[in-house]
Order: C-alpha cells, then sequence, then structure tokens
C-alpha cells in the first residue's frame, strides 16, 4: 500500500482556531485541579491532629495537584504567546497582501502614464492657458473707437473750447449790473371811492346855490 498523501501545511486561521480549543480544554482542567486542590486541603484540616496518616496523605495528593496545575499554568502560556504570535502574522499576511494589491494597481496605473506625457499635458495646458487669456484681451479692448483720431487735433480743439469758455466769462464779468427797485413787501392802503351823488341830491344842491347867490 503506498503512503497517504500529506495535505499542505494548515492555514494561521485553523491553527489559531486549534490553539484556542486546547486552550478552552486547559483552562476547564485548571478549574477541575483547583477544586480538588480544595478538596484535599479540607481533608488535611479535618485530620491534621486525629489522623495523622490521613492528614499526611491528603497533603502529598494535594503537592501533585499543584504541580499539575503549575504545568497547565505553564502550557497555557506557551499557547497563548504562540497563538497571539499567528494571529499577528496572520494580521500581517492580510496586510501585505492589501499592500501587494494596491502596489499592483498603482504600476497598473502608472503603466498608462509616463513622465514625459505628464510634462506635455502640462506644457499643452499652460499653452492653451495662454491664448484663453489673449482671447479674452482681444475681446475686451475695443474696436475702431478712437483709433482713426489724431491726438494732436484734439488737443487743439480742447484748447479752442477752453478760450471759447473764457470770453464768455469775462463778457459776463463786463455787464454792468442793474439795480432794480425792491418791492414793497408792505400792502397798499386801499383808496376808498367817494359815492356817486344820486340825480335828487344834485337838483338840491343846485337849488342852494342859487338861492345863496
Amino acid at each position: 500500500m503506498g503512503k497517504k498523501k500529506q495535505g499542505g501545511p494548515p492555514t494561521t486561521s485553523d491553527a489559531i482556531q486549534k490553539l484556542r480549543e486546547t486552550e478552552e480544554m486547559l483552562e476547564k482542567k485548571s478549574s477541575y485541579i483547583e477544586g480538588k486542590i480544595d478538596s484535599e486541603i479540607t481533608i488535611i484540616k479535618k485530620h491534621v491532629r486525629t489522623n495523622k496518616r490521613a492528614a499526611l496523605n491528603a497533603l502529598k495528593r494535594k503537592k501533585r495537584l499543584e504541580k499539575q496545575l503549575g504545568q497547565i499554568d505553564g502550557t497555557l502560556s506557551t499557547i497563548e504567546y504562540q497563538r497571539e504570535a499567528l494571529e499577528n502574522a496572520n494580521t500581517n499576511t492580510e496586510v501585505l497582501k492589501t499592500m501587494g494589491f494596491a502596489a499592483k494597481a498603482l504600476k497598473s496605473a502608472h503603466q498608462q502614464l509616463n513622465a514625459d506625457d505628464v510634462h506635455d499635458l502640462m506644457d499643452d495646458i499652460a499653452e492653451q492657458q495662454e491664448v484663453a487669456n489673449e482671447i479674452s484681451n482681444a475681446i475686451s479692448t475695443g474696436i475702431g473707437f478712437g483709433q482713426d483720431l489724431d491726438e494732436d487735433e484734439l488737443n487743439a480743439e480742447l484748447e479752442e473750447l477752453e478760450q471759447e469758455e473764457l470770453d464768455s466769462e469775462l463778457l459776463d464779468v463786463e455787464k454792468p449790473e442793474v439795480q432794480l427797485p425792491t418791492v414793497p413787501s408792505d400792502e397798499l392802503p386801499t383808496v376808498k371811492q367817494k359815492a356817486k351823488p344820486k340825480p335828487e341830491a344834485d337838483e338840491e344842491l343846485a337849488e342852494l346855490e342859487a338861492w345863496a347867490s
């Protein structure tokens, strides 16, 4: 019969699980031994004065149990250390896998670009930005407004306008000011009109003047 094919090495996850199961078993055994030690201490206290042999045998059993308990505690410490080492190794493995995955992705991204392509792209962007600035300046500059005018002619015309304005101011200064009389602010007295005599009063007045003459 041929030999059975041995499988590959266990994974860290499987090893960690086995160590945890062993830890649980040893902890249960440690609790059981601690209970047995308490029982032997009770026997020792009971027979220490009355039955020396029984107390001595209980003391021997207690010593053996304490030795076993110490061995279990040492084994638990070793297993715990090994389990923690495996857990750290498992964490490091996952971290390295993730870093390797990221490195492959980064390498793939860099295969599509190189330094020369990046520099060329930045030069194109700068060139297009310069063209955009020139277009903006051309659009914002007025076309045909004031470009065909002679600056000397404009200055001469401006001087003429200034002289005309100066002459106008001089003429206004030479004109004498006419002093108009002030209008009285008080109200004028009203003149009462004499009432016209009636025709009968005129006849009586005429008769009186004739009698007096």
